[in-house]
C-alpha cells in the first residue's frame, strides 16, 4: 500500500457480493483493519472478564481474555484471518460497521474458545 492510502482505496467492496480471494488476502494483512479487530477483541475480553464464573467454559474464556488484554496486538494478528472469512466481513469489506465487526469477531472467537 502506498503512503497515505487506506484499505478502502485498494479493497473495493461491491455491494451484496463476497470479497475476491485477492481482496480477502489483502484485508487479512491490512493494519488499519487489524486495529479495528484488536479493539473488537478487547471489548469482548472485557465482557468475558466481567461474566459470571458459572458461564460455560468460563475458565478457558477467562484465560483467553487475560491473554488478549496482555497482548492485544498478537491476539488481533492471530484472529484476523478468521474474522475476514466471516460472512459480514465478506459482504461489507472495509465498509463494515463497528457493530457488525464486533459480531464477526466474537463469532470467530467463539469458534476457537
Amino acid at each position: 500500500m502506498m503512503p497515505g492510502m487506506k484499505a478502502a482505496d485498494i479493497i473495493p467492496t461491491p455491494p451484496a457480493t463476497a470479497l475476491s480471494y485477492d481482496q480477502s488476502a489483502q484485508l487479512t494483512n491490512d493494519m488499519t483493519f487489524r486495529g479495528r479487530v484488536k479493539i473488537a477483541c478487547l471489548h469482548f475480553a472485557k465482557y468475558i472478564s466481567n461474566e459470571a464464573p458459572n458461564v460455560a467454559s468460563h475458565n478457558s474464556r477467562y484465560r483467553w481474555a487475560q491473554s488478549c488484554i496482555q497482548n492485544p496486538d498478537m491476539t488481533a494478528q492471530n484472529i484476523q484471518p478468521n474474522v475476514v472469512m466471516q460472512d459480514q466481513v465478506q459482504a461489507q469489506g472495509t465498509n463494515i460497521t463497528d457493530a457488525d465487526l464486533q459480531t464477526a469477531t466474537e463469532t470467530a472467537l467463539q469458534a476457537m474458545l
